[in-house]
Formats: structure tokens, sequence, C-alpha cells
């Protein structure tokens, strides 16, 4: 089972698609831990990726892709993954397309976690971190014992830079003109599923599940 998640930054697809990892127990993608791993490994790809990287750019489509195929045909890969965070353009859709096609595979599902823009201001406004051991709380859904105190190891919480109202708004315009596209790719691939982001964190991811099927 080939899985694509989808969805705006803030709408709960990563721990959506760590969920559908553990169930179908199949790998769970993301571009950021194929770079650090090769990176770290210091494999041909990865030295690539760490030259645009040091320099603050983007990693080429090209190259993020040949990475993303180099990790999806590992052995732990056999029974299928989750991507999450890749594709983020229709150039990287199509080129992800043509690399399955060249080994015989296609992607069986993109699953979109859909939520409003407003409800993603809010959530990520709510959100606060520990910049001393990186635990990560919601005033709403999940606070801390003592206001802006880490319950984990006592340091005050933040709310980060990249959760501001206005950064999370800039994001999410990046993510309309960029990413939003994908959908409608999928859509006439007709291999699309949307589910309401909206709801409890449990009832998406039983939503997910009704569509992969137990």
């Amino acid at each position: 089972m080939k899985i694509i998640m989808l969805g705006a930054p803030g709408a709960g697809k990563g721990t959506q698609a760590k969920r559908i990892a553990e169930k179908y127990t199949i790998p769970h993608i993301s571009t950021g831990d194929i770079f650090r791993a090769n990176i770290k490994n210091g494999t041909e790809l990865g030295q690539k990726a760490k030259q645009y990287m040091d320099k603050g750019e983007l990693v080429p489509d090209e190259l993020t892709c040949d990475l993303v195929m180099d990790r999806i045909q590992q052995e732990d890969c056999k029974n299928g993954f989750v991507l999450d965070g890749f594709p983020r353009t229709i150039p990287q859709a199509e080129a992800l397309d043509a690399a399955l096609e060249k080994i015989g595979q296609k992607m069986d599902y993109a699953v979109d976690v859909d939520v409003p823009d407003e409800n993603i201001v809010n959530r990520m406004g709510g959100r606060r971190a520990c910049l001393s051991c990186g635990a990560t709380y919601h005033v709403t859904f999940n606070p801390t014992k003592t206001e802006d105190v880490c319950d984990a190891c006592g340091a005050k919480t933040v709310l980060r830079d990249d959760d501001k109202p206005e950064t999370v708004q800039k994001r999410l315009e990046v993510y309309h003109a960029q990413t939003q596209p994908l959908i409608d790719y999928y859509k006439k691939q007709g291999i699309l599923k949307s589910v309401d982001g909206t709801q409890p964190m449990d009832a998406v991811f039983d939503a997910i599940v009704a569509i992969l099927g137990a």
C-alpha cells in the first residue's frame, strides 16, 4: 500500500502518517528524515543535498526525487510506505510517477487531510514548544500542568516564530500556490481521498482507516 499524505502545514498529516505506518507496518517516509539520514551516512546523494541546504537553498526536485526513490526501493518498503512532505509540487509529482513507472509501480492513495485556513491559524497559534528538551504542547488540546512551564524538564515553553499567525498565513499562501494543485492532479488519477481534518485526531485516523481498509 503506497500512500501520499496531503494537507496544509498544521493540518496534522504528519501525526496521521505515523499512525498509518504503525497500523499497516510500513515505513513513514518524510523528506526531512531522508535528507538527514543521507547526510549523516555521507552518501553521494546526501553530499549533493547538503551543498544546497548549507546555502539555505531548496534541494532541486530531481535530486529530492532521486533520494525518495532510493529510499522506497529499500527492503522495508516492499509492502508499501507512507510519503509525508513529498511531493510538494506538480513537477515533483510527475517526477515521482515517472520514476515509479520505470520500476513497474504506482501510488495507491493520496489522502488529503482537509482543514480550513482559519482553523490552522488558531491551532498553530496555540502551540507551545520547550526549546530546552523539544517537547511540544497546545494551550487547548495538550496544555502544560503549569502555564508556560514544560512538564518534562521544567524549562519555559514559548510560541515559536514558525507558529505565529503572520508566519502561518505566509506558509498557507505558499501551500495554496504550490501544493494545493496536487489535489486536482491526484483527483484526475482517481486516487485522491479527502478526510475532514477538523475532527478529533482519533476520528480523523478512523476515517483514513475506513478508506484504506483494515
